[in-house]
């Protein structure tokens, strides 16, 4: 095999140019993205179908709580013993395998989100599929990239492919997808990326509707024309939408956090499992996706949501089934984060989705049952989905392509401009970060398009310590601490004890006066020369940090320490060459 695979490099370097390489990898990145959702999706639709038609309608209420437990059960076991790996959330971990992980994501990253996630949703557990599946598209892009040895940077625009492929593949909607790529991955908007996101969107999207047929999600046609009078309603759905988007990144990270604060797996799993059976007991509209709910409210069938459940006897109640609408979506969040929190995967597109639809119902709705106004409750749902997109996602331009291209015409344009800018600088004000990206925010591991920002979350520190210099105990003399010197090639030297703590630095500077002065050697002690560095460099501190430290220093080096014991140095002008060469690669075309 590996005389195959390099017989095949020679082959390569010698007959196809390295940008038409590239285009032939995204066009097969495409190709199994698109595959991979259609697979993803069946299964998923395959085990809910089992599930819900082997058994009579009496007791599906009560299986309904079961179901998710069973599900995040097997999905824990199987990550447990089989793949024996974490298994990340979907984009988030996508994000971190391109800023930490040098784009490189494991073989198990082909199967691992796509059978998990299965099992999650599948079983009944209150998330999506966009996050398992790009994952899924993002791992193939890395594992060709790998197994044709091609640089950092193909690579990452193979992942890009691979998350572009997965999200046509999903909603049948390549620029959708491809802006999805540009906003919330960040790539640069450069032809060198453009065209393979090209390819592969429309690979993708070519796959799917060759096995699922034109409308992969939804079948939606806009029934109501856009009234310019209805502007100022869009306006506040906006802020609205905005608000309910703040609620769900809040609400989901505070579960989240409780969560992380037990340390079972297994109790997890039995607090989660339990409390989102509950939930879709009560509630059964939280059981999976939610995509059956979102046609429904966009169907104007609203009380057909509530149907042969407990809560049938209020459907012909106007004003108690927006009062269960609204706890819907707000309870929808709360699914999301148990599912999550018991050991799920799955992934918070469809969530957003679910929730923007109910609050832009519930919003028409309201306004039309007291006769404040005669909106179109279809409109105003699915540009309440595209606010909570902007809103959720930080991902406006993905939410105003995404509601034109499934619903075949860009007539709901301007309402959807208006909606998701106003959602998004709402959210943005309260939420700096989309729910993507948050953790790897706060420690400093997140790609922007901040050039500057990025090199240096690309840079590791791990890889600029210098570990060359001579150690001098506090104890030593001068006589010995001149031995030293005159062995080394360094003019700094750090003074470490016995338990490896750095005690202290001594510079050739502050010693040059007396290292020629014999009578001094005994009498001298290296602990009375040492002096304290300007600062420390943490072991686990960014490369932001870092460079803040020196720039407030002005210091060319900085100790660097892991718990108050010596690591070695780290050197101004060794990090500015590192820093130039990944800007070069980072910036190129």
């Amino acid at each position: 095999m590996n005389k195959l695979l390099e017989g095949f490099y020679l082959w390569r370097l010698k007959n196809i140019k390295p940008k038409h390489f590239v285009l032939i990898l995204s066009l097969l990145v495409g190709l199994l993205a698109g595959f991979a959702a259609v697979i993803l999706k069946n299964t998923v639709h395959f085990i809910q179908e089992l599930l819900t038609n082997l058994f009579s309608k009496d007791l599906h209420n009560y299986l309904y709580f079961i179901f998710p437990l069973i599900g995040l059960l097997l999905a824990v076991i199987l990550i447990k013993y089989i793949i024996k790996k974490p298994v990340g959330h979907g984009i988030p971990g996508v994000l971190y395998a391109i800023s930490k992980k040098n784009s490189i994501i494991k073989s198990f990253g082909l199967y691992a989100s796509m059978i998990t996630s299965a099992l999650t949703v599948g079983f009944g557990g209150s998330v999506g599929l966009e996050g398992p599946t790009a994952s899924t598209g993002g791992a193939i892009g890395s594992n060709l990239g790998r197994l044709f040895k091609l640089d950092y940077k193909t690579t990452t625009l193979l992942i890009g492919c691979g998350a572009v492929g997965a999200m046509s593949g999903i909603f049948n909607a390549p620029i959708a997808a491809l802006v999805f790529a540009l906003e919330v991955f960040m790539f640069d908007l450069t032809l060198t990326s453009m065209i393979p996101f090209l390819v592969a969107s429309v690979s993708a999207a070519l796959t799917s509707r060759m096995m699922l047929g034109d409308n992969v999600l939804f079948d939606i046609q806009i029934q109501d024309l856009f009234v310019t009078s209805d502007v100022p309603f869009y306006i506040i759905l906006g802020v609205f939408t905005g608000l309910i988007s703040v609620y769900f990144n809040k609400m989901f990270w505070w579960i989240e956090d409780l969560f992380s604060k037990i340390k079972s797996q297994y109790k997890r799993l039995l607090i989660g499992g339990s409390l989102l059976g509950v939930l879709i007991f009560f509630i059964p509209p939280l059981y999976g996706e939610g995509f059956v709910t979102i046609k429904m409210l966009f169907s104007g069938n609203s009380s057909s949501i509530f149907h042969n459940t407990w809560l049938s006897n209020f459907q012909d109640n106007t004003l108690v089934v927006l009062g269960l609408l609204f706890a819907l979506l707000l309870f929808k969040v709360i699914a999301s984060a148990l599912t999550f929190g018991a050991g799920g995967v799955g992934g918070v597109f469809a969530p957003s989705l679910f929730v923007g639809a109910s609050a832009g119902f519930v919003f028409a709705k309201t306004f039309n049952h007291f006769g404040l106004a005669k909106l179109s409750e279809g409109n105003f749902t699915l540009v309440g989905m595209a606010g909570l997109i902007a809103g959720v996602l930080h991902a406006p331009l993905t939410s105003l392509f995404l509601i034109a291209e499934i619903t075949s015409g860009y007539e709901l344009i301007i309402p959807l401009m208006i909606t998701a800018t106003i959602a998004y600088l709402t959210s943005k004000y309260f939420v700096p970060h989309s729910i993507y990206n948050m953790q790897l925010a706060k420690r400093g591991e997140l790609i922007t398009r901040h050039k500057d920002k990025a090199v240096l979350t690309l840079m590791s520190l791990h890889t600029e310590v210098e570990r060359d210099f001579n150690v001098v105990p506090p104890n030593s003399t001068l006589g010995q601490l001149v031995k030293v010197v005159s062995s080394s090639t360094r003019s700094l030297f750090p003074v470490v004890g016995d338990n490896g703590v750095l005690q202290g630095i001594i510079s050739l500077d502050n010693i040059r006066e007396i290292m020629f002065k014999p009578e001094l050697y005994d009498e001298v002690k290296v602990e009375s020369l040492m002096v304290q560095p300007l600062d420390y460099i943490k072991s686990h501190d960014t490369m932001d940090i870092v460079m803040d430290k020196f720039t407030k220093t002005r210091a060319w080096n900085l100790p660097v320490i892991d718990d108050d014991k010596y690591i070695g140095f780290v050197s101004k002008s060794k990090l500015f060459n590192a820093y130039r060469k990944m800007l070069i690669e980072f910036s190129e075309e």
